[in-house]
């Protein structure tokens, strides 16, 4: 196959700029502010999930509290109820001892109950203040990840409008180049990654491999117009002098 150096120099044009549009794409899809916000939101979700399990634990404490307080409040309504009774005059001495046993007991529970209420209602305090540390970090991460996010957008725009020029010079170069010469360059870039390069002195442009001696000379001796092959990679060996 044979093409004019011009077509040859503008495969090579070709051939940088789907080099550049695929650096392009890889850095799209590495950027640091997109390592960041991935760090960021995997410590936004445990933060929030502590904080869920926080906040479930104050309601199964609040829910015991509130048992507490509903026995307290029986035991002192029946407490009430004796004192009425031995108030009332209306009780005879069985009665009596009976009532006052009853209130030692009824005293006694209460004050376990209070007990165990005070006891809880601190343990809800300590909880309390983890919640609040808690809440306070998943507010922060949400407004540094609305930050990230914000950052990466702005990196991901400004990919975008450099691909997007990229992709209209490549488009309109692939225009200009001889259709045969063309579908050849596409048919190996899709085998082999890379369409064409570049003969550095014994070197291929593509897979960086030294050309023996004899194939050297080989390619040497063809005409400019003759479209050759990398004997290792396959990729199309434009000998464009000047180029880059």
């Amino acid at each position: 196959m044979k093409a004019e150096v011009a077509q040859q120099r503008s495969l090579l044009e070709l051939s940088e700029l789907d080099a550049e549009l695929s650096r392009i794409a890889h850095r799209s899809g590495h950027l640091p502010e997109q390592q960041d916000r991935e760090r960021i939101q995997a410590d936004h979700v445990a933060a929030s999930d502590r904080l869920a399990a926080l906040e479930l634990a104050l309601e199964d404490l609040d829910a015991q509290a509130g048992r507490f307080e509903s026995e307290i409040d029986a035991v002192r309504q029946r407490e009430d109820r004796d004192r009425a009774l031995l108030d009332s005059g209306q009780t005879n001495a069985k009665q009596v001892v009976d009532l006052q046993h009853e209130l030692e007991t009824l005293q006694k529970r209460q004050s376990s109950l209070e007990d165990s209420l005070l006891e809880l209602l601190e343990q809800r305090e300590q909880l309390q203040t983890q919640a609040t540390t808690e809440a306070k970090a998943v507010e922060e991460l949400a407004a540094d990840l609305t930050r990230v996010q914000e950052t990466l957008d702005t990196a991901l725009a400004e990919i975008e409008t450099t691909r997007g020029q990229r992709a209209a010079s490549r488009d309109e170069l692939a225009a200009s180049i001889d259709g045969e010469l063309l579908t050849l360059y596409e048919r190996q870039r899709a085998s082999g990654g890379v369409g064409a390069a570049p003969l550095r002195g014994g070197q291929c442009g593509a897979c960086r491999i030294e050309i023996d001696r004899g194939e050297l000379a080989r390619i040497s001796a063809a005409a400019p117009e003759e479209v050759l092959r990398c004997p290792e990679c396959n990729a199309i060996l434009l000998r464009v002098k000047d180029f880059g």
